[in-house]
C-alpha cells in the first residue's frame, strides 16, 4: 500500500496532518533536522506526538538530515539513542557518519536515506540498500519512469516527493546559502538565497537582461498523476515551515485521491493555501521553463478578478470567483503588491455585504489603477473549514467486548482492540437486581461513549444474572479499558539494538602535500601539465547526478554514490567535495568502499579540519589521506535548470557567457553539455598564504572554472611557490582573497 507522508514542524500541524488521513509523519528536532527555522520538536514533545500517531497506527520518522561535524558527533549518537527509546520508525540522515551509526546499532529504527545524499540512480539505490538502507529518498530531478526503474530492479521502498516547495539546486548540492551567508543549508538553515531577485549579465557586452526572481522555483503538484504515483512506496509532501491549516489541505487532497477519486474542486482547493503556483516538475517532464515563477518568489493565492472602475477611493472589483468578507487579497499593482484584509465589502447600492459573485466595491487609501488583478491569499470560510478538520479522528478502531455480570461476583470486561487483548475486573462485587437487572442496551449505551477516545464500540456480548450494574461503573471500566488498551499499544514498540563489532582500522601514512587542478577546458589542462601537476581532473571527472555512466580508465574523480557504486570495482577514485564529508567515520566509511583520498567539504574551518584528523587518528593509528580545495570559484549550486533557458536565450551559451548579479556580488554561469548548470561564486576562493599551516592534507586542489590559461598558470605558480616557503607576499596580497568557511563558523 502507498504510504502518504506528511510534514509538521509542530504538534498542531502533526494533529492536522493526522486527523486528514496521513499513513506516516515527518519531523525534526532542535538539532540535526534541514529544518532549523521551524518550531520542531523536543523530546518531550516527540514523546507526546509518537504516542499520539502510534495509537493511530501512524508512523514517525525524524530527520537528522544535516552534516554532523566531528564535534557533535557523540551528541548525534545519544539523540539516535533517545529516539530508538521513543519508539521512532525511522530516521532520514544525510552524513554517511549518521547513515552509518544508524545501521550499525538499531535492529527496529529504519534507516532512510535523505534526498540531500544525492540518490538519483539504480547505482546509488544499489549502494546504500547494500550498506543498510530501508529507504532511499529520490533526488526531484528523476523523472517518474527511472523511479519505476529502479524500484523494480532495487527492490527497496522508495519515497519521493509530491506537492509543495521546490529546490532550484539538486538537494545537499547548494552552498549558496552557507558560503554567502554562513547559514548553511546542509545545516539546516538556509535563508532561501534562491528566492531573491537577480539581474541576468551578459558578460560579453555587460548588458542586463532584466531583474526578475529568475532562481525561484514554483511549487510541486503532482496529483493529476496519483495512478502512477500509486506504485511508489511512500508519496511525500513538503511543508514543516507551512502552518497546520496547509497541512490539512493537502493530505486531505492527496488522501482522497489516492482512496477515492479526486474532483476538480479538489484540485482547485489546493490553490487555497500557501502556493507559489504549481508545476508537475522534473517527475512528469515539465519544461524546464516552466519550473520557475520568475515574477514572485511568495504566496501567490489564487486570481478572482480585476479593477474594473474607480470613484475617489471606492474601487469596483468585477469577479470570476466569489469573494468574501475577512478574505485576505493580494492586488498586483505596477508590479508592487497592495496586501488588503477584506473587513468590509459593499454592493453597488453602497450596503455592506458579506459576499459577493459577480461586482463588489471596497473602499480603501491605496492607490489603484483600472485592470489591476484581484488575488485571494487566505479564503476566510475556507481556512475556517480547514480548521474544523485539525482534530477529528481520520479512522476509528473497533472495541469488542464480552461482558460478564453475575449477582455477588466483580464485574468483568474482557476487551479487545488495536490488536490486543485487556480485561477489566471492578473491585466491588455487583449486587442482585431487585427491579431492573442490567441489559445488554444499557452496557451499550455507556460503552459506545468514545467519541474522545479513536475507538468505535463494535461487538457486544452480554453474560448476566439478574445483577444491577451501576453507570458509573461501566462508565468506569470503559475508562480504564481504554486506557489500558493504549498502555498496550505504546508499551509493544520494539527497542532493540545491535551489539557493536570491532572494526578493521584503516590509516595511511603522512605524506608531503602536493597539488592537484580540476579544470574545465582544454585549455587549462594544458596549462596544468605545461606547470607540471601529476593529478589532474578532467575527462576523469564522475560528477554527483551524472545522468549515464561510461566506461573510464585510469583514476577518477568521484563526486556521488552512484558513481562510486558503478566503477568502484573497476576504477580507483577519489571522492570529491560534493559528498559533503566533515567528519572523521564519513572519511572511513569512504576508504571501505574503496576511495583512495576523500576531499573535505567546502563547510568545514580550520579547528574543524584539524578535530576531524586528531578523531581519525585516535580512531585507526593512522592518518586520513585527505584533499581540500584550496583555491578557485566555488560551486554555489548545482542545478537541471538553465537560467538561459527561461529567458529564452537556449543555445547562446555556447558563444557568450552569462551571470547573476545581486547586491553583493556576481554570480558566473557555467553550462554544461548536458544543459545542466552550475552557478559559481563570483569571488574567487583563496587560501594559498595558508597552505603552511594547514596541517594532515595530502593534496590542495586548485579548483579552475572560467579562468584563462594565464590566469591557471600564475594560480599554479603562486600555489607551488606558497608550498614551497618561497612566495613574495606583496605580490600574492594583491589577489582577491575570500576565505568561504575556512576561518569562520558555520551554523
Amino acid at each position: 500500500m502507498t504510504e502518504l507522508l506528511a510534514p509538521a514542524g509542530n504538534m498542531e500541524a502533526l494533529v492536522a496532518a493526522i486527523s486528514n488521513g496521513c499513513d506516516a509523519i515527518y519531523l525534526g528536532m532542535q538539532k540535526f533536522g534541514a529544518r532549523a527555522y521551524s518550531s520542531n520538536f523536543d523530546l518531550e514533545s516527540l514523546k507526546e506526538a509518537v504516542a499520539y500517531a502510534h495509537l493511530r497506527s501512524v508512523k514517525i520518522y525524524v530527520t537528522m538530515n544535516t552534516i554532523v561535524f566531528e564535534n557533535e558527533i557523540e551528541e548525534m549518537k545519544e539523540q539516535m539513542q533517545a529516539l530508538n527509546e521513543i519508539g521512532v520508525d525511522g530516521i532520514i540522515v544525510q552524513d554517511l557518519a549518521a547513515f552509518d551509526y544508524m545501521v550499525k546499532n538499531f535492529l527496529d529504527m529504519e534507516a532512510h536515506c535523505s534526498t540531500q545524499m544525492g540518490i538519483d540512480d539504480l547505482d546509488g539505490t544499489l549502494l546504500f540498500k547494500e550498506l543498510g538502507a530501508k529507504r532511499v529518498v529520490l533526488s526531484r530531478e528523476v523523472a517518474i519512469e527511472k523511479v519505476k526503474e529502479i524500484k523494480k530492479i532495487a527492490k527497496i521502498p522508495l519515497e519521493i516527493f509530491v506537492h509543495g516547495a521546490l529546490c532550484v539546486s539538486y538537494s545537499g548540492n547548494c552552498l549558496m546559502s552557507g558560503l554567502i551567508g554562513y547559514r548553511s543549508g546542509n545545516r539546516g538553515r538556509c535563508v532561501g538565497s534562491c528566492r531573491k531577485a537577480y539581474e541576468l549579465i551578459d558578460q560579453t557586452t555587460g548588458a542586463s537582461l532584466g531583474k526578475n526572481f529568475i532562481l525561484s522555483t514554483k511549487d510541486l503538484n503532482t496529483i493529476d498523476f496519483i495512478d502512477d504515483l500509486k506504485e511508489i512506496d511512500s508519496l511525500k509532501i513538503e511543508g514543516r515551515m507551512k502552518e497546520p491549516a496547509y497541512v490539512a489541505n493537502v493530505v486531505s487532497k492527496y488522501r482522497m485521491a489516492l482512496d477515492h477519486k479526486v474532483t476538480e474542486e479538489d484540485k482547485d482547493n489546493l490553490s487555497k493555501t500557501f502556493n507559489r503556483t504549481f508545476t508537475k516538475g522534473y517527475l512528469f517532464h515539465e519544461d524546464q521553463k516552466d519550473i520557475t515563477n520568475i515574477l514572485r518568489p511568495n504566496n501567490v493565492g489564487y486570481e478572482i478578478g480585476r479593477i474594473s472602475k474607480i470613484v475617489k477611493d471606492t474601487y469596483e472589483i468585477t469577479l470570476s470567483r466569489p469573494l468574501n468578507q475577512n478574505d485576505i487579497i493580494r492586488i498586483s499593482h505596477d508590479n508592487e503588491d497592495v496586501i488588503l484584509n477584506v473587513v468590509k465589502l459593499y454592493d453597488k447600492d453602497d450596503n455592506l455585504i458579506n459576499k459577493a459573485d459577480a461586482v463588489c466595491y471596497i473602499k480603501v487609501k491605496e492607490k489603484l489603477s483600472k485592470g489591476d488583478l484581484v488575488y485571494v491569499t487566505k479564503d476566510y470560510n475556507y481556512y475556517k473549514a480547514l480548521e474544523s478538520s485539525l482534530e477529528k479522528e481520520f479512522k476509528r478502531f473497533n472495541l469488542d467486548i464480552k461482558v460478564y455480570a453475575y449477582p455477588d461476583s466483580k464485574l468483568i470486561v474482557d476487551a479487545t482492540g488495536l490488536g490486543f487483548n485487556y480485561s477489566y475486573e471492578s473491585e466491588e462485587l455487583l449486587g442482585e437486581a431487585i427491579n431492573n437487572p442490567a441489559t445488554k442496551e444499557q452496557v451499550i449505551k455507556q460503552f459506545a461513549r468514545l467519541n474522545d477516545t479513536i475507538f468505535e464500540l463494535n461487538q457486544v456480548e452480554f453474560h448476566q444474572g439478574n445483577a444491577f450494574i451501576p453507570a458509573k461503573l461501566l462508565n468506569a471500566a470503559r475508562r480504564d479499558i481504554v486506557q489500558g488498551l493504549y498502555d498496550l499499544k505504546l508499551n509493544s514498540q520494539k527497542k532493540r539494538i545491535k551489539v557493536d563489532t570491532a572494526k578493521e582500522k584503516i590509516g595511511f601514512a603522512s605524506k608531503a602535500p602536493y597539488l592537484t587542478a580540476s579544470v574545465t577546458t582544454l585549455e587549462q589542462y594544458d596549462a596544468c601539465v605545461s606547470s607540471g601537476i601529476k593529478e589532474i581532473y578532467f575527462e576523469n571527472v564522475i560528477r554527483r547526478n551524472q545522468i549515464e555512466y561510461e566506461e573510464k580508465e585510469g583514476q577518477l574523480l568521484i563526486g556521488g554514490y552512484g558513481g562510486i557504486h558503478h566503477y568502484k570495482d573497476t576504477n580507483p577514485f577519489i571522492t570529491d567535495y560534493s559528498l559533503n564529508v566533515v567528519n572523521a567515520t564519513s572519511c572511513y566509511e569512504l576508504y571501505k568502499l574503496g576511495a583512495k583520498r576523500v576531499t573535505l567539504s567546502y563547510e568545514l574551518n580550520k579547528r574543524q579540519i584539524e578535530e576531524l584528523i586528531d578523531a581519525y587518528y585516535a580512531e585507526n593509528n593512522g592518518y586520513p589521506a585527505l584533499e581540500m580545495i584550496v583555491y578557485g570559484r566555488a560551486p554555489m549550486m548545482f542545478t537541471k535548470y538553465c537560467p538561459l533557458k527561461k529567458m529564452n536565450l537556449c543555445g547562446i551559451c555556447k558563444t557568450k557567457h552569462f551571470e547573476l548579479k545581486d547586491e553583493h556580488g556576481t554570480f558566473p554561469i557555467l553550462s554544461h553539455d548536458d544543459c545542466t548548470v552550475t552557478i559559481l561564486n563570483g569571488k574567487t576562493l583563496n587560501l594559498l598564504d595558508e597552505l603552511q599551516s594547514i596541517k594532515g592534507i595530502e593534496a590542495f586542489r586548485l579548483n579552475f572554472t572560467v579562468e584563462t590559461k594565464a590566469e591557471v598558470a600564475t594560480a599554479i605558480n603562486k600555489a607551488l611557490n606558497q608550498l614551497n616557503g618561497s612566495i613574495d607576499k606583496a605580490v600574492f596580497n594583491q589577489e582577491t582573497d575570500t576565505r568561504g568557511h575556512f576561518n569562520k563558523e558555520i551554523i
